[in-house]
């Protein structure tokens, strides 16, 4: 594909996701988004990688996490103020424990733990008409 075609694409590409995010509700996107995030780092188990894929997976597990505390310790946010002040100890707590992973001192197994608590949490909240896929049928995950 020419540089051209490629721009192309990722501009259609990039306009869909637009589009999808706009009229996807907040919770079925975080729900996705901690799927997706939560398969990259049961990849990294399965292959048991320290290198790149592990990285990556670290990386994009952080900044989920660092997103939804910034969403989190904002004034408007509607969440019980006890229930916001768990989850951004729980946030901080993943940035520390990731460190340990990337320095070999400790497991990314219970990221992956935590992320499908979260990702359960959300499933349950969310409606019967627009309930997102059960865990076990996205990314290969198993609750």
């Amino acid at each position: 594909m020419n540089a051209g075609a490629y721009q192309s694409a990722a501009m259609k590409q990039g306009a869909y996701q637009t589009a999808q995010n706009a009229s996807e509700d907040p919770r079925s996107r975080e729900y996705r988004l901690f799927i997706r995030v939560t398969a990259q780092l049961q990849r990294a188990l399965d292959e048991q990688d320290t290198g790149p894929v592990l990285g990556l997976a670290l990386h994009e597990n952080r900044v989920l996490w660092n997103a939804l505390m910034d969403d989190l310790s904002q004034e408007g946010n509607q969440m019980p103020r006890d229930l916001k002040a768990q989850l951004i100890s729980l946030g901080i707590w993943v940035n520390r424990h990731s460190s340990s992973v990337m320095r070999g001192d400790a497991t990314v197994g219970p990221l992956i733990d935590v992320n499908k608590m979260i990702i359960t949490g959300l499933a349950q909240q969310a409606d019967n008409t627009d309930a997102p896929e059960p865990v076990e049928a996205v990314g290969g995950l198993k609750a």
